[in-house]
């Protein structure tokens, strides 16, 4: 069986095609996000259209920006970064259009499934995923399922509130959480109010031997450890995985791994943390098994 995969960032979407274990044909294409939900959806379509010309497929697997429900495979809510996309009924559409069945599912829930499946959370059966980018996202695995609450919200640790006296929800109703401090975004604000040159997460970390910079960079760590000892505490996972660019820098895991532990009660000890081992493939594979392996959802 093919199955047609696609991951709709706020940037790109990546595509690809799915086949016993393997990608092929993994093509990236601007989302032209400013442009509003209706645009995504009829860009994702230009795209299946492009691979129809390569062969068939049997199903539909999307990963996607957004909260999701996916039984309906609806956008529960999406933020600024995709207008008008709240609401959207991505599965009925990619069904009308193509004649196939469509499974969508959120995009760090889709890659916490390849990771799963294919990577790091491969064999373990209760693990939580974090990715830090824009903002920080995650996943709850839980007796070998994927974990998704009440609303199919679950796993929102960016939302942990790390930082009680900065809260002011007239503001952001993210004030004070996680993902204002720990983010990868938290970090180049930061550097970039210090020296403006330190403009992305590259040249931050090209600069690791300035102690000025790897002061700040000391500091977004303990902004990671102190959400990741909630959730471990919270949770009790047997195992962490960490995704997102940043987390390929050796310097930051090992700072964690060096941080952390100490920080847990003696019987939380035993979580291992992980680097996502899947890169930027996760949400295509997550997506891929979307559907063809039941057993991994709640």
């Amino acid at each position: 069986m093919t199955t047609m995969v696609l991951d709709i960032g706020g940037t790109a979407i990546k595509s690809g095609l799915y086949t016993d274990g393997a990608l092929s044909g993994i093509r990236e294409t601007p989302t032209e996000a400013r442009l509003g939900g209706p645009h995504v959806v009829n860009r994702a379509m230009e795209i299946i259209k492009e691979y129809q010309k390569l062969g068939s497929f049997q199903r539909i697997g999307i990963s996607t920006a957004g909260q999701v429900d996916p039984l309906q495979g609806k956008i529960i809510y999406a933020n600024e970064n995709i207008p008008d996309y709240t609401g959207t009924m991505l599965k009925e559409i990619m069904e009308q259009e193509f004649h196939v069945p469509a499974a969508v599912e959120n995009d760090v829930n889709a890659a916490a499934l390849g990771e799963a499946a294919f990577g790091a959370g491969k064999g373990i059966s209760d693990f939580v995923c974090l990715t830090y980018g824009t903002g920080v996202g995650g996943a709850i695995f839980t007796g070998g399922k994927l974990y998704s609450g009440s609303s199919f919200s679950a796993g929102e640790f960016g939302a942990i509130v790390t930082h009680p006296d900065r809260r002011d929800t007239r503001q952001s109703l993210l004030s004070g959480c996680y993902e204002k401090y720990a983010s990868t975004t938290a970090l180049v604000s930061r550097a970039r109010e210090a020296d403006p040159s330190l403009s992305n997460g590259r040249i931050i970390f090209e600069r690791l031997d300035d102690p000025g910079v790897r002061h700040l960079v000391d500091q977004w760590i303990m902004e990671i450890v102190y959400g990741l000892s909630t959730i471990i505490h919270m949770l009790n996972p047997s195992c962490v995985i960490l995704g997102g660019g940043v987390m390929e820098q050796p310097y930051v895991l090992d700072k964690i791994n060096a941080i952390l532990y100490p920080d847990l009660i003696p019987a939380f000890r035993h979580v291992t943390i992980r680097k996502a081992e899947l890169g930027n493939r996760a949400g295509m594979l997550g997506a891929a098994v979307l559907g063809q392996e039941p057993a991994i959802r709640d």
